[in-house]
């Protein structure tokens, strides 16, 4: 009896063994199979994908160009049969790396850095703030009623100097400070030292204005409208300040060194917040979510320069202003970079912009 047991048991793995190793043949030969029925297609694409990522793009005839994109979905639609009826490990990984290295070639960047930055800087960059037309209008509007209501809250009550203005200890520029007190907050500070640790706090801190006047335009643009009325409130604030000590044009010298940098930067990101929050409340015939997108990605070109502007306006606040110790200079140089501003933006086509 056992015996007899010990025979059928012994029967019943010799089929499982060969049924497996059946199994495993038919598999192999499906995918050698597999394989040899489309090789061609994936080598002739491997060839062509190998040339242009040497640079040499030349050399690829046209009839191979034309064809690159069905021999690419050709290979993709491939690399889903060979997922789902588990082929060899080496075809899957073959396909998963050509599949790759081709989708860069077919889809990914045509340009790189440098001529990103080319493209950016030569065009792009002031073509979309040119975009945001209406909506850099609304900003600047806003940000003038900003500055207004906030001279108009401390000449009405000097207490609101203080919920303005942040406080910092020692710091003389408060309601009641004397001509010379408040002089000396402008001039003779050229051999202060930090002034690089001081102008990243700047860089950080009008990168958030900036970043959450943008981020928040998603909420109809309210945010946005409130944040810059909240900082030029500021600005209206210290020019109520100086002005009682007939120091309004030492204060806007002193200011302008980074100032209309600096404002303009914020003035661009208003209005990228603006210009989303609009596109959302008055989509028009297309949909919100469409409407959003399509102008946040127009608003992010122009954040992307603000970032740019906002480093620049560091740098002249952190080194430039201090070093220029009076207020004719300090003046000059802010009202050339305002006109370098305008310019840049509003003067300033490519080529192809002007239809040359």
């Amino acid at each position: 009896m056992s015996s007899l047991t010990g025979d059928v048991i012994g029967t019943w793995f010799s089929r499982r063994e060969k049924a497996t190793i059946a199994a495993a043949e038919e598999a192999s030969l499906r995918s050698d199979r597999f394989r040899l029925e489309r090789e061609a297609d994936w080598r002739r694409l491997e060839n062509i994908v190998a040339r242009i990522e040497r640079g040499r793009t030349g050399s690829v005839s046209d009839e191979d160009l034309l064809a690159l994109p069905a021999l690419y979905r050709t290979l993709v639609s491939s690399l889903a049969v060979a997922r789902e009826t588990s082929l060899d490990n080496a075809t899957l990984a073959y396909l998963e790396g050509l599949a790759q290295r081709a989708w860069f070639v077919v889809y990914g960047p045509r340009v790189g850095l440098g001529g990103w930055l080319r493209g950016f800087f030569g065009g792009g960059w002031s073509a979309a703030v040119r975009s945001l037309g209406p909506d850099l209008l609304i900003a600047l509007a806003v940000m003038v009623a900003g500055t207004v209501v906030g001279w108009l809250l401390v000449s009405g009550n000097p207490d609101w100097f203080y919920a303005l203005m942040p406080a910092h200890p020692g710091d003389d520029r408060v309601p009641g400070a004397s001509r010379a007190q408040l002089y000396a907050t402008l001039f003779g500070k050229s051999h202060e030292s930090g002034l690089s640790i001081f102008s990243a706090y700047l860089f950080s801190n009008n990168a958030q204005v900036s970043i959450l006047c943008f981020a928040l335009g998603f909420a109809f643009a309210v945010p946005s409208i409130l944040l810059l009325i909240q900082n030029t409130a500021l600005l209206g604030a210290l020019l109520w300040l100086y002005h009682g000590q007939g120091l309004t044009f030492d204060l806007v010298g002193w200011l302008s060194v980074h100032g209309t940098t600096e404002l303009f930067a914020i003035l661009l990101a208003g209005a990228s917040g603006i210009h989303i929050g609009r596109a959302m409340a008055f989509p028009g015939k297309r949909g919100v979510l469409d409407a959003a997108a399509q102008a946040g990605r127009r608003a992010a070109t122009v954040m992307t320069g603000v970032v740019f502007m906002l480093i620049v306006a560091a740098v002249l606040e952190g080194y430039a202003r201090q070093l220029l110790d009076a207020t004719i200079p300090r003046l000059a140089l802010g009202i050339a970079m305002l006109i370098w501003w305008l310019s840049y933006f509003f003067a300033f086509r490519r080529v192809r912009e002007r239809g040359i």
